[in-house]
């Protein structure tokens, strides 16, 4: 997971943090990179204590121990939980873990940039910064597409497509800062796939045990959209024996019953941007996140949006840190007087 280097002896350390739903990335000007599955769980009683041996877990470690935990997703649905002190603290415990694995020298000031889910972005961006100011010296949060935007130097007439866990964001760039109403969020995402794909399955196979995280599971390695080169087979149990089952319709309606609500809201976005550059806006858009990692997505979102015009879709090289790594870009590059100004916002 980690890359690092020798810490430098600057000033100032910057960082960039992509604090999403299923994970979350942070990149230092330092040159170590990090990443987690965002979860965070706390012993269940001093059994569950004795057991893990830890005061609180974090990513792939807390889920591997969830049945002695009491574990929390920070982020549900690209949203802290509103109300639940247990969901803020696990969010400022999340970004606690994050930047102690890039390692800052104690007397170094932190300056982060933290990408957020649009939706996060526009309620709970407040919270976050109340969550993150405790370990930084100054923050911007800012939203996940705008991030990725950045990084990839996509500034004007360009459209950002964040396919994640609990939301799909949606960012236009036109050679500014991006207002509220460039950005759109829904929430028929990653979970909502994974959702789906478990219902089908209960349906086709109700003899058969399983539970959601091993759903997830099918999906991560196996969604498409489109037509399949050849057919996917898992091992389910069944009666406690592990049964062959071929999954390639269910992960086939599962990942493609979240587009029209994505097709829907491109086209839309597209339609009420200015006339004269909705055909630039067309041939640039691109897709991030954990969702941009369906095989197939590229050629059938073309397809999907032909009727519109001309339209070229690219995917990012590197959807785990391309918004960490655009965040810290925006960190290095933002002039002193906007930290203050745009903390604020």
């Amino acid at each position: 997971m980690e890359q690092e280097a020798t810490p430098g002896k600057n000033e100032n350390l910057f960082v960039g943090i992509d604090l999403g739903t299923s994970s979350s990335a942070i990149v230092a000007s330092n040159g170590i990179k990090n990443w987690i599955e965002s979860y965070v769980g706390w012993p269940k009683d001093f059994i569950a204590a004795k057991v893990v041996k830890k005061p609180i877990l974090f990513g792939m470690e807390a889920i591997k121990n969830r049945l002695s935990l009491d574990i929390r997703k920070p982020l549900e649905r690209g949203v802290i939980k509103e109300g639940t002190e247990k969901d803020e603290e696990s969010v400022k415990e999340l970004i606690r873990h994050l930047i102690s694995l890039v390692k800052p020298d104690p007397d170094q000031k932190v300056l982060a940039v933290v990408g957020v889910p649009a939706e996060s972005f526009k309620v709970n961006r407040m919270a976050i910064r109340d969550a993150v100011s405790d370990f930084v010296h100054s923050i911007i949060v800012v939203s996940e597409p705008f991030a990725v935007a950045y990084g990839m130097n996509l500034l004007n007439n360009a459209l950002i497509i964040d396919i994640g866990a609990g939301t799909v964001d949606f960012c236009i760039m036109h050679g500014t800062i991006p207002l509220e109403e460039d950005q759109r969020t829904i929430l028929t995402a990653g979970d909502y796939i994974d959702q789906h794909l478990f219902n089908l399955l209960k349906d086709k196979h109700p003899e058969s045990t399983f539970n959601l995280n091993m759903v997830r599971s099918f999906k991560e390695e196996n969604s498409f959209v489109g037509n399949s080169q050849s057919p996917v087979k898992v091992k389910i149990p069944v009666e406690g024996k592990p049964t062959v089952h071929n999954i390639t319709d269910e992960i086939k309606k599962s990942c493609e019953s979240v587009f029209p609500p994505i097709i829907e809201t491109l086209a839309e976005m597209i339609a009420k941007f200015d006339p004269e550059y909705q055909n630039k806006i067309r041939n640039n858009i691109v897709i991030a996140g954990c969702g941009s990692q369906i095989r197939g997505i590229r050629e059938y979102l073309e397809d999907s949006m032909k009727e519109y015009g001309h339209c070229q879709v690219k995917i990012v090289d590197d959807p785990l840190f391309v918004g960490a790594n655009g965040a810290l870009t925006m960190a290095q590059e933002m002039p002193r007087d906007y930290w203050d100004k745009l903390s604020k916002i």
